[in-house]
């Protein structure tokens, strides 16, 4: 497989990690966000399940790029999809194959490749699930293979990090930056560490825009994440329901301030 200088920091950055947490081989996978009748309505990742969920996807074939260390893929294989889920690292899907046979699904087939270079057939595909993976791709690239692979009409759930280009460059600011978020990691994301690539760059409105013009109108956008993830992490269920209240009451402001947007639709023929 051959990389880009980007595409190569990113193999070489989650095989490392791949290494650092090879225990997760040995981790079951939860299934609350599959099995559970009590739905999270104020988490975007427990949203964009329930649209999953609604979809109907038993017998179809899904694509899950980027898949890292398999959660998505094996939720969306209970659910009785055939899935097709891929990596850039070996190592990675390594861990998520094992994952699969520890949870007893046997519907998924595992592919190193880029999400920018699929080597699936045109048209192959029911739908796809982008799940925190087009903020570490090249997206216009990234997009045409999706249209190339999923048939039109074809489903698109995405749940991305995003920020609107305003209120990034005050995140970027030496004020925010420097003094303020460096104190209040560990508080937000529960680690000193928190998992942000080199590359990785969230979404803006202008490449959210490159997504939605993919898409048969009449698809679904929702906002997630005022101050979730800002000022305190996402552990705190009941200030997230707030947060999602607020964001709800926002309306199209939500484009302007949230960190975090979900999709549902179908792809343009």
């Amino acid at each position: 497989m051959n990389l880009d200088e980007r595409q190569q920091r990113e193999f070489d950055y989650h095989s490392a990690m791949a290494d650092r947490q090879a225990q997760m081989a040995d981790m079951p996978v939860d299934d609350d966000v599959v099995r559970s009748p009590e739905r999270r309505w104020w988490n975007a990742y427990w949203h964009t399940f329930d649209s999953l969920i609604a979809a109907g996807l038993n017998g179809k074939r899904i694509l899950v790029p980027g898949c890292g260390f398999g959660e998505d893929a094996i939720r969306l294989a209970m659910l009785g999809a055939e899935v097709f889920a891929s990596d850039l690292s070996d190592k990675i899907l390594e861990i998520a194959r094992q994952r699969a046979e520890r949870a007893g699904v046997n519907n998924i087939q595992f592919d190193v490749m880029a999400a920018e270079r699929l080597g699936y057939h045109a048209h192959a595909f029911d739908a796809v699930f982008l799940h925190d993976i087009l903020h570490h791709v090249d997206i216009p690239k990234a997009l045409q293979e999706i249209q190339r692979v999923v048939r039109p009409g074809g489903m698109v759930f995405v749940n991305e990090l995003y920020t609107h280009s305003v209120i990034q460059k005050i995140r970027t600011s030496f004020l925010v930056d420097r003094l303020l978020y460096s104190r209040m990691v560990k508080r937000i994301y529960g680690t000193d560490r928190p998992y942000i690539t080199e590359d990785e760059r969230k979404i803006d409105q202008t490449e959210l825009a490159l997504i939605e013009q993919t898409l048969e109108f009449g698809f679904r956008v929702d906002f997630f994440m005022l101050l979730e993830g800002r000022l305190f992490s996402s552990r705190r269920p009941g200030l997230s329901k707030c947060d999602r209240t607020a964001l709800k009451i926002l309306g199209r402001a939500g484009r302007w301030l949230a960190g975090r947007f979900t999709l549902v639709g179908s792809l343009r023929a």
